[in-house]
């Protein structure tokens, strides 16, 4: 008993969880107590048992199971929390308790499992017992199924979704268990009252005998729709209501909760959807085409069995429909037709709504297909059409049935009427519009009078039912000419009419009851969830266009929305009276003067024509006494207007009478029925007058009189086309200026403008200026209320004629039309009558656009287009395009009619040639305005597909498409768009770009709309699916969006659609929902109604807020929408409260617009020097992450808040890349004009690009680095310095993107680097870059080397930091990374410091592992650099970062060799970068010709260059000072302004006088700003001229000729020197190429020509950089293509060869191997004979220097000769004798044994060949007898003193075989011994020592400068060349030929030291002077 003591003590819950049955039980027990107390469902206690309820039910005793069942089910009844134990709960009564033996315990799960139902959880529950149906147990099968019945039969199927159940029905019936089955059958029975045809369709295939019991269940079933018996608590009061209802025996609302019921279970939703497409015959489409009937048949049957599938997958159709289309229009057998329409039936009922794309196509086939007479066929057609009809709306095929009411054919007419009236009977009042009732009603009327019975009865039919549809006050309008006959047979049939939604006419009082009607209606097209009574306006696109309608009475428009009963009672009489004023009778004069003399006194009768004046004036005034006092019934209008117009009538002389006449016009036609039979007569008159200086003003008042009794329309039409029948210009200008006034009195309302725009086109070409300015003034007033589409009409007028129309129609926007004063009283009830039609879309907007004649345009759109436009040849599609762009523009307004353009258009919206899909889109804004709003019924076919187009990455397309959109729709209105399943299926697609700019357009859309259809429930899946999208701006668009969502579907609607989601995204979407409810507009209607009345018909409103999102959308779309809702706040504001939430952006965008003009940077006063203080004294947190944090970012936007501009800042900061691209723009822009504001927020600016830097947008990131060049450029000159602070938050991450993948990035961030020195210490951006070697990014490891290597080569030692030691250590440790591109980088950089510090380098770098020093010393040898200049360079580094530290000012004062040549290195790093130009731009200022010469000006110089002589002819004179100076003084006072200087230059140069024009050109070339002006082409012609000139005999002959001559030839060498580099040396070239090309030209000319490019090649060291390689090699391979090797060895002389070869070896020289990365503008370089030759230099270069030779070969040697060790002489020794021991390498070792000894004569190899046999000693010995012999006989060739040590040092062509190549050159490739032995000789013959052979410096310094005796030779030979006398001919040769050869062994690299060749100039400057 202890045990039963202890959890008896328990509380409750515990004792629910005992282990022991009996506390269980009483635990339930106890639990079922305390649930059926508590009274508040919300009480605490609830969620004590959240977690128990499923042990409650699933408890493993049967006993305690039963008590838990009841304890659950009172839970689940009374607990607020118990929805959240849904899933749990039910999926435990389904496994623990339908398995039961007892059926209490069944029947109490399924009582929890319909609880739960009750308590709006079905979705979960219905989830849960279908997978019970899964289960292996048919117990549990059996209750799942009589669980679901239950829930049906009492829920119903709004609660209980069918779809899900029906599918798996069929499987049910197969079961095994006859139990199943039977529960199934009753299942079955259930379902079908609720839905029939759904159920019927899915258990076609059962067993026949099941499906028999089961239809004859069916049979007996009510035919009475089902209710529901139980309801959900939500719906309790309804249940309540039903009770009351059924108590008093009512069934009133029966109908109602039909109407409600019915449309939830369409049966076509619960099928699955059939693809059918595929399934087609693979010869279908041949097939289709068979000349055999048969054939056609067998291809038309098997479509017919595969559309007979009742819902077909959604795919493209078109190819299909228009192969049926064809078949039914042109197939001879009719058997055929009838088939193909059957096929479209069927299509169109498969598809519904997505064949609506299609109808447009098909439906004019059929119509005309009608004139067949057979009846099977004329069925199917009828078939056919009806199916069709119900996929689209009437408005979309409208103009296609239109066309056809007009067909002579009797059966065509009548089948047309009869499917009007069968459409009329889908229709309701708000989708039978007047706007659509008006043009089939006008075409109907004609059909009442048609010939043929059939016709008439057919459009007696159609009227009738339209009456039916929309009720008498809609039709009656259009009835007015009918007479009483004909209008009682159209009652009649409508009486006779049965709508298919089985409604009344469309009555005010009747309408209220029809509220759910648009439910039945949605299968059928109609229009959706919105009580009819809104019918004014259903449509969606009313809005654009509601301005422009109905003027005539906006104050009544809002509250007509129902009329009363009187007020069109009212309405009819009115029409009544007038309908018999319009028909009225002319009578004969006799009976007027009878009808007139019972009203007017006799004499005045008499009087009228009497031939006094006097007389007839006094008859005037009698008669108006008499028409003032009448009374409206008894004026006999007629009669007294054919009174006045008797003799003289119009034709009165006196003007007094005339005056008096009109005026009494006017008081018959104001205070009488005034009937257009009485206008008729006078107004012909009135026009005549109207043009008189006296009686024009009556003429008008009586105009305007006659306008408001019959209507300003008819009364324009009438009064212009009398004017402009007559050719009085007066009566025509005044005629046009009535109308003007008339307009802004009566307003615009229903004027057919179509009737008198030619009139005012004929008038616009009248030569009279007065009608000219009047039509133009006419216009003007349209303007006001057409707005700017009618300029479109007039677009073809001459130009200045145009001008004068924009200018008036300029005067007009912004200004609204006036309220009309005129024409409301009268007419004040048809007024109130339309009120709904002035808020159709149709009225005056349309004639707008109708005004011009629509082109058929179809017959244009050939096959040949079409195929043309789908061509494979992307530039054959592209001509396609412009053609319809042509055809579109040509014909300005087209007809809807446009044959197969659409399915050619789509086809290119998807070209993967993105030019073709924007130049696609612009087709279709084209087409937008041209078709007007016949466009709607290609929205489906074409419009959708655009919108696919807004899925596209690129976002110039995407701004195209949504511009497209945008045109459509506000032609079209929204209701076609949101219509049927595209929208959603667009949104379904998992592409962010789609889904960001759909959802975007949405939101902008929506709020606009009254109404929407019901298909936009469909997008609200994909809607919350876009909430929780990974894409952050897709998910904004989404919140953004959903209010408006819910402001047309309802938040109920909205949270219901959640129930599909995941438990845990169910939970975000509605609190998502919860806030949009807060934010959503209040009522839908308001805001439409809201905005038509402030708008006032202001047609420039309705068109501005269009073009907004065209603009806009290249930034984005976003920016789109606050501008189309600034255009419609004013009206939204009165109405919807919470649109301010929406309302308040746009407003503040508004002003941020306004405010963009300002700076953009805001100069705070040491507000950079408090950040820096806050941040020290970490006030703000410190910038230093390795990813950007929310509180990083927050903390910088603080910080710019208050020195950046506003509208930047949220640009900067917006969630969009193109938001960052926008602001950088900026940026840059604003760089140069506010300097000041970007440097004191630059650590701002640089930190926010440190973000940009963490973005994924490569295209921010280039821009970023574009701007950040600018900037440190920007910096550099203003002399500005990095801060530490500044430095130390950006450095470090500009370096982690060095390591970019893109070449392109990482080139722009080492540029970046490159210019940072010139503003921060090199020596202190070492250690952030070696910060940046240690990164996991082994590309950024590498460039961070590189950098550092140039660093170390610009600024010497000294930037190495901490220590040289410490730096150059850790750069070491990377030679031995496992990248081959860093540890080639890290060998590059300690190369560098070598090259600097030479062996001291070995010590810094401390010890290395043996292959990485084997590495280094491998590297070292192939750069084989002297150290050069390290002195100078470290020495340098010091003061320049103390300068750099005060002022970059001094920076640019250093001194000019070290200026020159750190600023030339860092240009070379940048691996020929173009910035690496314009980072020097300032040093270029200096000319570094005269600072290396160390000569003073350019006027001392000329004299020495004048010493030399170039001919023998010369003689060495200088050119006189006076002249010069002469001209000088003008150029001093000249340089300030550049134009007069090249006046006076051209002045000079054209002077008779020959030395004047030479002085003059020499001045030219003098001023270096001009001179580097003159392009290639001048400087060829000039240089031509010159040379021409030297060599022309007759100069001689002149007295001054040689002074002459000296002149040009210092002007040539001026020429030279100071004109662009790159324009002379293409020049020089080009002339060469064409003196050596014309046989007439003399060798004389080429030979100065190459001079000259000799003296070219001498400034090469100077001004490499400053060409432009690419365009000089391009040059140079041109004239290698003309010239080839073998054509110029084929020349008389060997000059043009050689010379071309001193080129090319000079610009490898300086260039190295970046020579080859300037072959950019060749074409097929790999063909070019000059990247081949340059190839070639390289290796040889290369090769000189050691770059192929492996760390065996003799270079070894020398490193060995230089720390010569015994040890390593032993360990080289033995490596030789190794190799001659291989088989493999015998003759290599052999080669350099033989080398060895050489070298090394007292070297003893002895101790390596005792231990050796003797046959290996001999071997030995006689293989170096054997190389000595060959050595020897190829040594005597190029020397005569014998081969010198260095000879070795030759060409190297592999690493393995250094011997084998070394003497097979044939005297062509020779070492520089050779040269050394030359100069020796020329030493000798001079008188010069020669130091001793042994002195000579060790061989590494010899080989790191192989290159210097050739250089000077060279440059001496060109200097001399251009500056001494000729010398004989032997010894021309000998200097070329050393020339020749010096470049041929390509001896020369790139690595030559300037103060060598300054060392050898001096030493050959003494030659030269001892040879004189």
């Amino acid at each position: 008993m202890g045990d039963d003591s202890e959890w008896l003590k328990l509380p409750v819950d515990q004792k629910c969880e005992h282990k022991l049955w009996k506390a269980r039980l009483s635990g339930y027990e106890e639990a079922l107590k305390i649930f059926q107390k508590i009274k508040d469902e919300k009480s605490p206690e609830w969620s004590k048992y959240l977690g128990l309820i499923k042990k409650f039910v699933t408890d493993s005793n049967a006993v305690v199971q039963l008590k838990g069942l009841e304890a659950a089910l009172v839970y689940v009844e009374n607990a607020h929390v118990a929805g959240k134990t849904t899933g749990e709960v039910v999926s435990g009564v389904v496994s623990k308790v339908f398995n039961q033996p007892k059926a209490k315990a069944k029947e109490l799960g399924i009582e929890i499992c319909l609880m739960y139902v009750e308590i709006e959880k079905g979705e979960s529950v219905q989830e849960e017992l279908l997978k019970g149906l899964d289960n292996k147990n048919p117990k549990i099968i059996v209750a799942c199924i009589e669980t679901l019945r239950k829930a049906l039969s009492e829920f119903g199927s709004k609660i209980i979704s069918l779809k899900p159940i029906i599918k798996v029905l069929p499987k049910l019936f197969e079961s095994r268990d006859k139990a199943v089955r039977d529960e199934a059958k009753l299942f079955a029975i259930e379902i079908y009252r609720w839905n029939r045809d759904a159920v019927k369709h899915t258990l076609q295939n059962i067993n026949s005998v099941q499906l028999k019991e089961l239809e004859e269940e069916w049979v007996k079933l009510p035919t009475g729709a089902p209710k529901p018996s139980r309801f959900l608590r939500s719906q309790q009061e309804l249940e309540a209501k039903l009770e009351q209802q059924q108590s008093a025996g009512g069934d009133a609302e029966g109908g109602g909760d039909d109407g409600d019921e019915v449309p939830q279970v369409d049966a076509y939703e619960l099928l699955d959807a059939v693809e059918i497409l595929s399934k087609l015959p693979k010869d279908f489409y041949d097939k289709i085409e068979a000349k055999k009937w048969q054939e056609r048949k067998e291809a038309l049957e098997a479509v017919e069995v595969l559309v007979k599938n009742p819902k077909l997958e959604a795919g493209d159709y078109a190819d299909l429909v228009k192969a049926l289309k064809k078949v039914v229009g042109k197939d001879t057998n009719v058997m055929l037709v009838a088939l193909a329409a059957k096929c479209l039936t069927g299509l169109a009922v498969g598809l519904r709504k997505k064949f609506g794309q299609y109808a447009g196509h098909v439906v004019p086939t059929i119509l005309e297909k009608f004139k067949e007479k057979k009846p099977q066929v004329v069925q199917a057609l009828q078939e056919a059409i009806d199916a069709i009809f119900l996929t689209t709306t009437l408005q979309n095929i409208s103009e296609d049935v239109l066309a056809v009411m007009d067909n002579k054919n009797p059966t065509i007419k009548q089948q047309t009427s009869l499917f009007i009236a069968r459409s009329f009977r889908h229709c309701t009042s708000s989708t039978l519009p007047k706007s659509l009732l008006k043009p089939f009603c006008a075409a109907l009327l004609k059909h009442i009078n048609d010939s043929a019975p059939e016709v008439r009865d057919a459009a007696f039919e159609a009227l009738g039912t339209a009456l039916k549809v929309v009720g008498e006050k809609s039709v009656n309008p259009f009835l007015a000419d009918v007479d009483k006959l004909k209008l009682d047979r159209i009652k009649e049939c409508s009486e006779k009419v049965e709508l298919v939604h089985g409604k009344k006419s469309g009555l005010a009082t009747e309408k209220k009851e029809s509220k759910p009607l648009p439910g039945r209606a949605a299968a059928s097209g109609a229009a959706g969830d919105k009580d009819t009574k809104d019918v004014s306006g259903p449509k969606p696109g009313p809005l654009k266009k509601t301005p422009t309608a109905k003027a005539g009475g906006p104050s009544k428009k809002g509250k007509t929305t129902a009329p009363g009963g009187s007020a069109s009672a009212g309405t009819k009489n009115k029409k009544g009276l007038e309908t018999k004023e319009i028909v009225e009778p002319e009578l004969s004069i006799e009976v007027c003067e009878e009808k007139a003399s019972a009203v007017l006194p006799p004499t005045c009768i008499q009087l009228l024509d009497s031939s006094n004046w006097k007389e007839r004036l006094a008859c005037m005034e009698e008669f108006q006494k008499a028409v003032e006092l009448m009374e409206r019934t008894e004026m006999p209008c007629q009669a007294l207007v054919k009174m006045l117009a008797k003799k003289p009538g119009w034709k009165e002389t006196n003007f007094q009478v005339m005056q008096m006449k009109l005026h009494i016009v006017a008081l018959i036609a104001q205070k009488g029925n005034f009937s257009k039979t009485s206008a008729q007569i006078v107004l012909d008159g009135l026009v005549d007058k109207i043009g008189d200086v006296k009686c024009g003003n009556n003429a008008k008042e009586a105009m305007t009189a006659i306008a408001e009794a019959c209507m300003l329309p008819w009364t324009a039409e009438q009064v212009m086309s009398m004017a402009f029948s007559q050719k009085n210009p007066k009566n025509q200008s005044e005629t046009l200026n009535w109308l003007s006034n008339a307009i802004k009195e009566f307003g615009f309302s229903e004027l057919n403008v179509k009737a008198f725009i030619s009139n005012v086109k004929t008038a616009l070409a009248a030569t009279n200026p007065a009608v000219r300015t009047s039509a133009i003034t006419l216009l003007g007033v349209m303007y006001l209320y057409v707005g700017p589409s009618l300029r479109m009409i007039f677009e073809d007028e001459k130009p200045a004629l145009l001008s004068q129309i924009d200018a008036e129609f300029q005067k007009m926007q912004g200004q609204s039309p006036p309220a009309p004063t005129r024409g409301i009283a009268k007419h004040s009830t048809s007024a109130t009558d339309e009120g709904e039609d002035g808020e159709e879309p149709g009225e005056g907007g349309n004639d707008v656009v109708d005004l011009l004649p629509r082109i058929e345009i179809s017959d244009k759109i050939t096959s040949e287009l079409v195929s043309k436009i789908g061509d494979k040849n992307w530039k054959i599609r592209k001509e396609g395009l412009d053609e319809v762009a042509g055809i579109i523009n040509e014909a300005k307004f087209i007809q809807p009619n446009i044959g197969e353009l659409p399915t050619a258009l789509k086809g290119r919206l998807n070209d993967s040639n993105k030019i073709l899909v924007q130049q696609t889109l612009n087709i279709l804004q084209q087409l937008a305005v041209a078709m007007g709003a016949n466009i709607r019924q290609h929205v489906k076919n074409l419009g959708i597909p655009v919108i696919t187009v807004l899925g596209d990455s690129k976002n110039n397309v995407r701004a195209a498409a949504l511009a497209t959109v945008n045109a459509w729709a506000e032609q079209t209105g929204m209701k076609e768009w949101l219509e049927g399943e595209d929208l959603s299926e667009e949104l379904k697609k998992e592409n962010p770009f789609l889904r960001q700019e759909l959802l975007g357009w949405l939101a902008e859309k929506l709020p606009t709309l009254r109404s929407t259809p019901t298909d936009l429930i469909l997008c609200v899946p994909h809607l919350y699916s876009c909430l929780e999208d990974r894409n952050g701006d897709v998910r904004k668009k989404a919140q953004d969006a959903l209010p408006f969502f819910m402001m047309h579907l309802g938040y109920e609607k909205m949270a219901k659609a959640t129930g599909k989601l995941k438990p845990t995204s169910k939970d975000q979407v509605l609190a998502m929902l919860e806030k949009a409810k807060a934010n959503m507009p209040s009522k839908p209607a308001a805001p439409a109604k809201a905005m038509s009345k402030p708008m006032g018909g202001s047609a420039p409103a309705k068109t501005q807020p269009i073009p907004a999102p065209v603009e806009d959308s290249v930034s984005s779309t976003i920016e789109a929408k606050p501008d189309l809702k600034k255009a419609k706040a004013p009206g939204v504001s009165s109405k919807a409260k919470s649109v301010q939430g929406k309302k308040v952006p746009s407003k503040t965008t508004l002003k941020e617009d306004d405010d963009k003009s300002g700076p953009i940077f805001i100069v705070v006063p040491n507000g950079k020097e408090q950040r820096m203080r806050d941040e020290k004294g970490l006030k703000v947190l410190k910038w230093n992450f390795t990813t950007p944090r929310d509180e990083y970012i927050e903390q910088l936007k603080t910080q710019m808040s208050t020195c950046v501009a506003k509208w930047l800042q949220d640009e900067m900061f917006h969630s969009d890349f193109q938001h960052h691209n926008k602001a950088l723009a900026v940026m840059v822009d604003h760089l140069e004009s506010e300097k000041d504001g970007v440097i004191s927020c630059l650590d701002l600016i640089l930190k926010w690009l440190t973000l940009r830097f963490f973005d994924t947008n490569t295209s921010v990131l280039m821009k970023a680095l574009e701007y950040l060049k600018l900037l440190f450029t920007l910096l550099s000159e203003e002399e500005y310095h990095l801060t530490e602070n500044e430095a130390s938050s950006f450095i470090p991450y500009l370096i982690l993107k060095v390591g970019e993948p893109k070449d392109v990035i990482r080139k722009d961030v080492r540029a970046i680097l490159n210019r940072m020195c010139l503003v921060y210490p090199a020596s202190k951006m070492f250690p952030f870059i070696m910060e940046g070697t240690k990164s996991k990014n082994s590309k950024q490891r590498a460039e961070c080397l590189e950098e550092l290597g140039c660093l170390i080569e610009s600024y010497g030692m000294n930037v190495c930091q901490p220590t040289p030691g410490k730096a150059l250590k850790e750069i070491a440790i990377h030679i031995g990374d496992r990248d081959n591109a860093v540890r080639n980088a890290a060998l590059n950089t300690i190369v560098t410091v070598y090259n600097v510090h030479g062996d001291q380098v070995f010590k810094l770098i401390g010890n290395l592992s043996e292959k990485d020093m084997s590495m280094l010393e491998e590297r070292i040898k192939r750069s084989a650099k002297r150290p050069s200049a390290a002195p100078v360079k470290q020495a340098e580094e010091k003061p320049q970062r103390t300068q750099n530290i005060n002022s970059n000012a001094n920076m640019l004062r250093k001194g000019p060799a070290e200026d020159m040549s750190s600023k030339l290195n860092q240009a070379r790093s940048l691996s020929g970068h173009p910035e690496a130009a314009q980072m020097v731009r300032r040093e270029f200022q200096l000319d570094l010709d005269e600072i290396e010469n160390d000569n003073g000006t350019v006027r001392c110089e000329m004299p020495e260059l004048v010493q030399h002589k170039l001919d023998d002819i010369f003689e060495p004179v200088l050119i006189p000072e006076p002249k010069i100076r002469a001209v000088s003084p003008h150029f001093d006072d000249m340089h300030s302004n550049t134009a007069s200087t090249i006046n006076f230059i051209i002045s000079q140069v054209a002077s008779g006088d020959i030395n004047t024009s030479i002085q003059a050109l020499t001045q030219l070339f003098q001023i270096e700003s001009l001179a580097r002006e003159a392009s290639t082409g001048v400087l060829k012609d000039l240089m031509h001229g010159l040379i021409t000139l030297m060599l022309d005999s007759r100069i001689e002959d002149l007295e001054e000729g040689q002074q002459v001559i000296r002149s040009v030839n210092l002007l040539v060498v001026k020429v030279l020197e100071k004109s662009d580099q790159t324009n002379i040396l293409s020049a020089l070239l080009v002339l060469l190429q064409d003196s050596l090309l014309a046989t007439a030209s003399s060798p004389k000319f080429s030979e100065l020509v190459m001079k000259c490019l000799w003296r070219m090649v001498r400034l090469l060291p100077d001004t490499i950089n400053s060409i432009n390689l690419d365009r000089i090699l391009l040059d140079i391979h041109i004239f290698m293509k003309v010239f080839p090797k073998e054509k110029l060895k084929q020349c008389k002389s060997e000059f043009p060869i050689r010379t071309l070869k001193t080129l090319l070896h000079t610009l490898c020289k300086l260039k190295g191997p970046k020579i080859l990365d300037h072959l950019t503008m060749i074409d097929n370089k790999n063909e070019s004979e000059l990247e081949a030759h340059l190839c070639r230099m390289m290796k040889h270069s290369m090769d000189q220097t050691g770059s192929k030779s492996d760390k065996e070969t003799e270079k070894g040697a020398s490193r060995i000769d230089e720390k010569s060790s015994k040890a390593k002489v032993n360990d080289f020794l033995a490596e030789i004798f190794k190799k001659i021991g291989s088989k493999e390498n015998t003759k290599e070792g052999l080669a350099e044994l033989y080398e060895y000894k050489k070298k090394y004569s007292d070297t003893d190899i002895e101790p390596f060949l005792k231990n050796s046999s003797q046959f290996f000693q001999s071997y030995v010995e006689r293989g170096l007898r054997v190389i000595e012999m060959e050595r020897e006989s190829k040594g005597r060739i190029p020397t005569s003193t014998g081969i010198s040590p260095q000879m070795e040092v030759t060409c190297v062509p592999t690493p393995t075989s250094t011997v084998s190549s070394l003497g097979n050159t044939n005297g062509e490739e020779v070492g520089p011994s050779v040269y050394l032995e030359r100069l020796k000789i020329l030493r000798q013959r001079c008188g010069l020592d020669n130091t001793k052979q042994d002195d000579r410096p060790p061989l590494t310094s010899l080989l790191s400068k192989p290159a210097i005796p050739p250089v000077a030779s060279s440059t001496d030979m060109l200097h001399s060349k251009l500056s001494q006398l000729r010398e004989s001919r032997e010894q021309h040769q000998h200097s070329d030929l050393d020339s020749n050869q010096t470049h041929s062994a390509g001896t020369m690299t790139s690595s030559s030291s300037t103060t060598n060749i300054d060392d050898l100039k001096k030493r050959l400057e003494r030659i030269k002077s001892s040879r004189k």
